[in-house]
């Protein structure tokens, strides 16, 4: 067997690979929208016996149906979380009665709301040092369908190299953000490693290109199948013990 190429570079997804986003978004989803209600409310006070409350008219179950509804009329932005969220507040704002100027700043100003929530978030207490200590070896990328602004959170330093997939059009499992990311670390497939929790997002489309593939199986799901290159980790902690079997197996 022709040993495989020593990586030279890792490449990341962010969300349940670096911190546990579930209970993040679930705050995030309903905190900006409880916040846009409370803010339409005491703003427009004199217009509220016309035009009702927002929450009530608009339930948070119609801005999340219309955000499918947008997503399917653009299906090049269905990726772009950030404007398909903010275009189906303007669209529901305006629906409420308010003139475009001010569907377009409270559909702003609650975005703002939901970008703050949104990095409210705490990393697995492992994946400071991990970074740190991966950095001094390989050439790291972040590689993310999420909306997740990395300047916004300590962890950037470790990312040089940012992709997100959903601003280019092009989410995962499109191989472009990986293309995208090896190009700018230097590094081809072979010599690079993706680690991700997301079989149909990250797993597969990474292993198509040549890529190794560290799986974080968190729900202990098992691997759907053998594939070449793939390997099952139940945490990102788990990462550099996979590394080193690697290096001594020569794969």
């Amino acid at each position: 067997m022709t040993p495989a190429r020593p990586l030279t570079a890792l490449t990341f997804d962010l969300d349940d690979t670096l911190w546990d986003n579930g209970q993040v978004m679930a705050h995030t989803e309903t905190g900006h929208y409880a916040w846009l209600d409370e803010a339409l409310t005491t703003w427009h006070g004199a217009r509220l016996d016309t035009l009702g409350r927002f929450g009530e008219r608009y339930p948070l179950t119609a801005y999340q149906q219309r955000r499918g509804e947008l997503a399917a009329r653009h299906p090049l932005r269905r990726g772009d979380f950030t404007w398909i969220r903010a275009q189906s507040l303007y669209e529901l704002l305006l629906e409420y009665g308010l003139e475009a100027g001010e569907a377009s700043r409270w559909a702003t100003a609650a975005m703002d709301e939901f970008m703050t929530l949104r990095h409210r978030l705490t990393p697995y207490v492992e994946v400071e040092p991990l970074l740190t200590a991966l950095g001094a070896r390989f050439r790291l990328a972040a590689v993310t369908n999420g909306n997740v602004d990395l300047t916004r959170l300590p962890l950037a330093h470790h990312f040089p190299v940012r992709i997100a997939a959903g601003e280019m059009h092009a989410p995962k499992p499109d191989a472009r953000p990986f293309l995208a990311a090896l190009s700018r670390l230097h590094a081809p497939p072979s010599q690079a490693m993706h680690v991700g929790d997301s079989w149909n997002e990250d797993v597969l489309p990474a292993q198509r290109l040549g890529m190794r593939v560290a799986w974080i199986d968190k729900r202990d799901a098992g691997l759907p199948a053998r594939l070449p290159g793939v390997h099952r980790l139940s945490h990102v902690r788990e990462l550099p013990a996979l590394l080193k079997r690697l290096e001594e197996a020569g794969r």
